[in-house]
């Protein structure tokens, strides 16, 4: 039976704090003790927040083709440079939205970059030296956490596999057991409204079952049948997780029907060759 069970008391997430730690503490919280084939899933949020991908948009210049984007999407142009540098192409602009291919290789709209639930930083977010910044970071340390909150926006983490990856190793190091552990976004879906959790960095759980060749009730061998595990998986926690003001940004999975494996995100990535709506 697959069991999904949102943890306990996780605090507000600063630039710096170690996701492992907490996640162990909220696990004590929640009273779970982790077994072999479980299975964390955690907002994307939190990894940004704690990797330091808050920026202020007053250390943002726009450029010509930012300003350009902004009078057709009628969006900030300081949030378009962002998209801009954190996109590979820009594939569809219109009032109100645009879609692109991020640097990760997924499309999405705004290249996933977030205001709702972001605050400014605090002191403890201030307290590195300039110089192990970086651009982004050093903006956004520039800014006092008294400015409007409205002018806050996270980026994705660069590369959420690697997160998830590191995170893993050190919460199978403190628990002893061995998991998958994946951090999820909100995407939208062509041909339907709506948001859904969608799996941006894997880890040790497969991002794609192959299920050709297996028989179905009747003994007909599957042909083309490939289940996007990691984003099912990433769609049921997100609606334990919520959208709001919930507060619960990581999911105990235990029941997961698939056997754990090494993943990564390309595996659910369509070639642009095979992509027959570009």
């Amino acid at each position: 039976m697959l069991t999904l069970t949102p943890l306990k008391d996780i605090p507000l997430i600063r630039q710096g704090n170690d996701l492992a730690d907490v996640i162990v503490n909220a696990l004590h919280t929640t009273a779970i003790q982790l077994q072999d084939g479980d299975i964390l899933v955690l907002a994307q949020k939190i990894v940004s927040k704690a990797e330091g991908r808050m920026v202020n948009l007053e250390t943002v210049t726009p450029s010509q083709k930012a300003l350009e984007l902004a009078e057709v999407t009628e969006k900030d142009p300081r949030v378009i440079e962002l998209i801009l540098q954190e996109s590979n192409e820009i594939l569809r602009a219109r009032p109100g939205a645009i879609i692109v291919e991020h640097k990760l290789g997924f499309v999405c709209a705004n290249a996933g970059i977030d205001h709702s639930n972001v605050s400014p930083v605090g002191s403890n977010d201030l307290s590195r030296s300039k110089a192990t910044l970086t651009p982004l970071e050093a903006g956004a340390g520039e800014v006092n956490a008294t400015h409007n909150p409205e002018d806050w926006v996270l980026l994705l983490p660069k590369n959420p596999d690697c997160s998830a990856a590191t995170i893993r190793q050190k919460v199978e190091a403190a628990t002893g057991a061995t998991i998958g552990l994946l951090i999820i976004d909100s995407h939208g879906r062509a041909w339907r409204n709506g948001t859904v959790g969608a799996a941006i960095g894997i880890s040790g759980l497969p991002g794609l079952v192959d299920l050709r060749g297996q028989p179905d009730l009747f003994d007909f061998h599957l042909r083309i049948t490939q289940v996007g595990a990691a984003d099912e998986l990433a769609a049921a926690a997100s609606l334990v997780m919520g959208q709001a003001a919930e507060g619960t940004p990581v999911v105990h999975v235990r029941g997961f029907p698939y056997p754990l494996r090494e993943g990564r995100l390309n595996e659910l990535l369509r070639p642009k060759d095979q992509d027959l709506f570009r």
